[in-house]
């Protein structure tokens, strides 16, 4: 899988709910809030100050690794 910035929050963590480790440690807390479903990895970053290249980068580099 390749996680890009216009990808909800609820798409990558259908993928793999492991996932929610890496939202956390970038600020992301609260996802099972109605925001997660429907909100972008980009919006989200906005929302929360968090670097997106940065996240999706890290996102990307853990579906690798399962592979």
């Amino acid at each position: 899988m390749t996680v890009e910035k216009n990808m909800t929050l609820a798409q990558v963590l259908n993928a793999d709910r492991n996932t929610a480790r890496i939202f956390m440690e970038f600020g992301m807390h609260c996802l099972g809030c109605p925001h997660a479903v429907s909100e972008t990895i980009e919006q989200a970053c906005m929302a929360h100050g968090a670097n997106c290249d940065e996240l999706v980068h890290q996102l990307n580099e853990f579906f690798a690794e399962k592979q």
